[in-house]
Formats: C-alpha cells, sequence, structure tokens
C-alpha cells in the first residue's frame, strides 16, 4: 500500500504519515492509531506497542493489554469530527454521576 493510498483509507494527511514514519511524531493519538490498523487491517494493539504506548503487565505480547474502553467506541469516535467528539464528551460528563458530584461541591 503507498503512502497516498494510506492516507486516504486513514483519513491522515501525507505529511503526517511521513512524520509518524520518521519518528517526528511522538505520541500519536489513539484515534490515529485505530485508523491506521483498520486502514492496514491490523489488530490496532500491535501499532500501540509499536508507538510506544506499554502495557499494564509487562508483558511484550499484544494480547496482554488491558481494554477499558470498547474498541468499536473508540473506532467510532474517531470518525467524527473532533468538535462532535467534544459535543459527545460534555454530554456523557453530564450522565455521569461522578461529574454531578463535582458540580454540587
Amino acid at each position: 500500500m503507498s503512502q497516498a493510498q494510506l492516507s486516504a483509507q486513514g483519513r491522515l494527511s501525507q505529511g503526517y504519515l511521513s512524520q509518524l514514519e520518521n519518528d517526528e511524531v511522538q505520541n500519536p493519538s489513539a484515534a490515529v492509531i485505530f485508523r491506521l490498523a483498520q486502514a492496514l487491517h491490523v489488530d490496532p494493539r500491535v501499532l500501540m506497542q509499536a508507538a510506544g504506548y506499554n502495557n499494564l503487565s509487562g508483558s511484550q505480547s499484544p494480547e496482554e493489554y488491558e481494554v477499558t474502553v470498547d474498541p468499536e467506541l473508540l473506532r467510532f469516535l474517531a470518525q467524527i469530527p473532533r468538535e462532535q467528539q467534544m459535543h459527545l464528551l460534555h454530554l456523557l460528563e453530564g450522565l455521569d454521576p461522578r461529574s454531578q458530584e463535582e458540580v454540587a461541591r
């Protein structure tokens, strides 16, 4: 797959992909990693490990990552614009009883 094809399928600029390839981007976001994994048809945990995200158990196996967020939810979020992600976050925060307790204090 060419860089142009990966750029299009991963919904990332070619410039950003070039920076990733040249280690100029130190901490790509989970959304970027999930889009790349989807475009490359690989397990996103493999890319997380390659990007330097450490797992909790210290093992090098991608199966050992503790996932606290549903991967389908992350894929969905990666596909919507950042502004809509923030709107959704504020909506969800309003539903979280912990957030309501902090406001009451």
